[in-house]
This record gives structure tokens, sequence and C-alpha cells, in this order.
């Protein structure tokens, strides 16, 4: 099992990859250190990651991981976004969806853009 930990500000939440090719790479590229960009209740922002779509995914689910072709972007989405209908969750296109998260992805509600936000391994 592949775990993560992502801190933003006073905000740490660990996180699980799954098996696919865009979990792999996002490994291989860990550590990421970058600043916190919103859109709703998701946060998005640039990684050193270039794929294509992989069985991309236009709803995901709370807590989910997923990767943005379009924006070589790490997302992690907590709610509904500008582009939701009801209450479902809806990224601005498809996303490769790479992992979830394992505590509450509401705490991400408190941060704001700009925000450093940085993703290691997380060790046991």
């Amino acid at each position: 099992m592949r775990r993560i930990v992502i801190r933003a500000g006073e905000v740490r939440a660990a996180g699980q990859l799954n098996a696919t090719r865009t979990a792999d790479a996002i490994w291989e590229a860990l550590p990421i250190k970058a600043h916190a960009n919103t859109w709703g209740d998701e946060i998005y922002f640039s990684i050193p990651v270039h794929l294509g779509e992989d069985d991309g995914q236009e709803v995901v689910a709370m807590g989910d991981l997923g990767y943005w072709p379009s924006g070589n972007a790490f997302c992690i989405f907590f709610g509904p976004t500008p582009a939701s209908h009801g209450d479902e969750i809806r990224p601005a296109s498809a996303v490769n969806v790479f992992g979830h998260l394992e505590d509450d992805p509401l705490v991400f509600k408190a941060v704001r853009g700009g925000t450093e936000i940085t993703i290691e391994k997380l060790e046991e």
C-alpha cells in the first residue's frame, strides 16, 4: 500500500494511492511542494507530472485525489465545484482518479488559495 501525507497550512491529511499508471508517476515525483489554487470545494496545483487522460472521470467522489491532464495538476476533491450539478462533484474536465483521502476531506475547506502545500510519502 502506498500512502501519502498532504500538508497545507495547519491542515494535514493522509491518503492512499491506487494501482494505476497515474499513481505510479505521482509516487515517483514525490515529494512535491506547490501553492494551492481553489475552485469551489476543490484544491488543485501544478505538479511535475505530464500524462494524458487515463480512464478519465467527469464526476468524482468526496475525498478523491485526481490528476487533471489539461493542467498537469494534482486535485483534491471535497465538495461541489462551479461545474457541479446539485450535490455531484464535477471537475472542470475529466481527471484520472489515482487515490483517495483516508482522513476527513472537509478539513481542506480551511485552505485558502496561495497556501503552500506539500505532498510526501508517508513512511510507516
